[in-house]
């Protein structure tokens, strides 16, 4: 079977703006978590990644035109700016590895997810639309501009359907500002004033490219469009048209924006997509990567996951789904299971087949990928089950060729929720009491994709020195249900790693569970 390695590996976290500072406070038991206050005053902690994207500015401004740079700032939500650094960081930190992915061609592959998407855009465009869809409404919906309001008025005459509550007719400041909204939507399409305006708008958009070159006459239209319909805008004295008011970035920032965005950044002209999994990108990120090189199809792949920074959206998400902790401090894994903490951030690996990329002089980094075993729960969107994970840590262990005895190491999903009691006594159905189990989202948070590699990386990082980085656990937090299932931990100091192959379980959010089995590079 095609042996794999990691050539290039680059991660955004809380606290980390690159993997050199990742690895240097992995070797600190401490939280990297800060305060939110998203919402004003609030009792959540949060990772808020270290992005400073203006440290990547020379490189972009070597390869791409002086424009580039303000392009990816103006237009790219900070997802794909997260993607983006993590990949400038592993080419900067082996050079070699930016021609290789451009001589492969088609060889070359990206495979870089999100699990939330461009939220912080999502966001800000439908605030804005919002507000100018409500300006709009009022604006047609105003007596002297709408007949059929003007008749309701003098007459009683209503159109067909039933107005909502008047505000006029409303005491409470809020409920008539609420129904102001309702009342400015019901009545605007009944306006005739609105109908001619259209029409009207609708003559200057059948304007069309005529004959000769496409492109000049494209421009030409456009041109011509926008001059008529600034004028018609200003003889009706209209707002905005609400459908004006929607940014393109809402386009530009698809799930699949990292991954194209990697694929133009490194100018890699092979297969560029994102696969999707919520917790569990990471590792199914990692898997397709290695099937397509075990297949044939690629010799290199840029596997990853990136995730906004912590947005009050994702925030009361979480909390509302009782799965937030929300008391202000650290929340640990495997302790009070009181809930976890949202966080933002990317971890980006470049994987190639280890003859072809060895070949070229470079050596793996940190551990051997063997395997990875993915499954899905079919059972509960949020509350893991123990036949999907069961079922992908023997599967990963199967196609690795590794026993269950062989095992020395093994990194959890644990969230801090009751779900980390499941998931150990999970594990220890397949594995035995020897391993010694690490969970680290205490340490940096959950991110819903990135989170996955982060702990992979960490447990590379780690192996790279012979040892398994300290975590934020302490032995007299670990929760005593735990601990009689399985007693053996890595707690606030560093210890030497287990002789033997290593393990990570990622399970996501809709039951997609994947599980990476991994040994020291031979």
């Amino acid at each position: 079977m095609t042996q794999i390695g990691v050539y290039g590996w680059g991660v955004i976290a809380p606290r980390c703006p690159d993997i050199e500072s990742f690895e240097r406070n992995l070797a600190s038991a401490e939280s990297w978590l800060s305060p939110f206050n998203g919402f004003g005053p609030d009792n959540f902690l949060v990772g808020e990644p270290d992005l400073d994207f203006e440290r990547y500015r020379e490189w972009i401004d070597e390869r791409f035109p002086p424009n580039r740079f303000s392009q990816l700032t103006s237009k790219m939500d900070p997802t794909t700016l997260l993607a983006i650094g993590s990949f400038i960081q592993a080419v900067q930190d082996r050079p070699a590895l930016e021609s290789i992915l451009q001589e492969l061609g088609t060889a070359a592959h990206v495979y870089v997810g999100t699990g939330l998407g461009a939220l912080p855009t999502i966001a800000d465009a439908t605030l804005d639309f919002y507000e100018a869809q409500r300006e709009w409404d009022r604006f047609w919906s105003a007596p002297e501009r709408n007949d059929a309001l003007r008749r309701y008025r003098e007459s009683g005459e209503l159109p067909a359907g039933d107005p909502p509550t008047d505000p006029e007719t409303l005491d409470d400041e809020d409920e008539r500002y609420r129904a102001r909204t309702r009342w400015y939507a019901w009545w605007a399409p009944h306006s005739s004033d609105l109908a001619d305006f259209l029409a009207e708008l609708a003559e200057i958009e059948k304007v069309e490219v005529g004959g000769g070159d496409v492109e000049a006459g494209k421009l030409k239209v456009i041109r011509t469009r926008e001059r008529k319909k600034a004028k018609l805008l200003s003889r009706w004295g209209v707002p905005a048209p609400p459908w004006t008011q929607v940014t393109t970035n809402l386009l530009w920032n698809i799930h699949n924006t990292p991954a194209s965005q990697i694929s133009m950044m490194g100018r890699i002209t092979g297969l560029a997509f994102a696969p999707v999994a919520a917790c569990s990108t990471f590792g199914v990120a990692l898997k397709l990567g290695m099937d397509a090189i075990r297949r044939g199809e690629a010799k290199a792949v840029v596997v990853g996951a990136a995730d906004p920074p912590p947005h009050a959206l994702t925030v009361g998400g979480f909390y509302s789904a009782r799965v937030l902790a929300a008391g202000g401090g650290v929340s640990k894994p495997l302790t009070g299971l009181r809930g976890t903490h949202v966080s933002g951030g990317s971890a980006l690996w470049i994987i190639g087949d280890r003859e072809y990329m060895e070949a070229r002089g470079l050596e793996p980094l940190g551990m051997e990928p063997l395997a990875v075993g993915v499954s899905s729960d079919a059972d509960h969107i949020i509350t893991p089950s123990r036949e999907g994970p069961t079922a992908a840590i023997e599967e990963g262990l199967a196609q690795a060729g590794v026993r269950p005895d062989q095992v020395g190491s093994w990194d959890l999903h644990a969230t801090a929720t009751p779900g980390d009691y499941l998931e150990v006594e999970t594990l220890r159905g397949v594995l035995p009491e020897t391993v010694v189990v690490t969970a680290r989202k205490g340490t940096f948070g959950h991110g819903m994709s990135a989170c996955g590699g982060w702990e992979l990386t960490a447990q590379y990082l780690g192996a790279q020195r012979g040892i398994i980085h300290p975590t934020p656990l302490a032995e007299g937090e670990l929760n005593p249900e735990i601990a009689a299932v399985h007693d053996a931990y890595a707690f606030d100091r560093e210890i030497p790693l287990p002789e033997g192959a290593a393990g990570k379980l990622s399970m996501g959010v809709g039951g997609v569970n994947a599980c990476v089995i991994s040994r020291p590079i031979k």
